[in-house]
């Protein structure tokens, strides 16, 4: 099963700031379009309603080295970098070309949407089994 994936992205219009550059929020948004296009290429949905769990973010970063622009062609690489008994952390790269773009990081939760508040819940085998964080990354699972 795929533990990364590379997303290849063309910058829209409404992406960009009054600069001409992507504005900043965007790039979050890139590294979530990736993460979901990871689940599908594993054969799943990050949103199973019949599952009853949710994946809501505990951390996110990212890091900017250089701007994009409208019509800019990039790729973002995802991969799993560590998974616990509760949580996957993502890293991603955007580049263009061979130039690095950003660098981030996002940490999910699986939770119990069926009862209230949400709380922290084990990650279905049947999901962990799909992903797998690279090696040293085992001892993270608790």
């Amino acid at each position: 099963m795929p533990s990364e994936l590379r997303l290849k992205r063309r910058v829209q219009f409404y992406e960009t700031d009054a600069a001409g550059i992507v504005h900043f929020s965007w790039y979050f948004r890139y590294m979530e379009e990736a993460e979901h296009a990871l689940w599908r290429a594993s054969g799943m949905s990050i949103s199973q309603p019949e599952a009853g769990i949710g994946w809501p973010r505990i951390a996110a970063s990212c890091e900017f080295h250089r701007p994009l622009r409208f019509e800019d062609e990039f790729e973002i690489w995802i991969r799993v970098a560590a998974i616990t008994e509760k949580t996957i952390r993502y890293e991603c790269v955007m580049s263009k070309g061979d130039v690095k773009i950003a660098t981030g990081s996002v940490t999910a939760v699986c939770v119990s949407k069926r009862q209230e508040p949400m709380k922290s819940t084990p990650i279905p085998p049947e999901i962990a089994a799909r992903f797998q964080a690279p090696a040293g990354a085992d001892a993270e699972r608790k």
